[in-house]
């Protein structure tokens, strides 16, 4: 258990250097995925939210008119 503890910490802790790269696409590519994932979130929200709220100002503006024709 120990070796692997051991071997496990000396994998993440060495560096090695990396031969790629990651071009201007990729940054803009991963700002859009974000901001994506944000409007997504904030959208949802705003759905469970906006439309009970509109049903029930329906339902009471539909009882207020029906109360004054009555």
């Amino acid at each position: 258990m120990y070796k692997l503890i051991l071997t496990t910490l000396l994998f993440f802790f060495t560096t090695t250097s990396s031969f790629a790269y990651l071009g201007a696409g990729m940054g803009g590519g991963a700002i859009a995925a974000t901001i994506g994932i944000i409007v997504a979130i904030f959208a949802a929200l705003f759905g469970l939210i906006w439309f009970p709220i509109k049903r029930l100002l329906k339902k009471r503006k539909e009882n207020q008119q029906q109360n004054k024709v009555d």
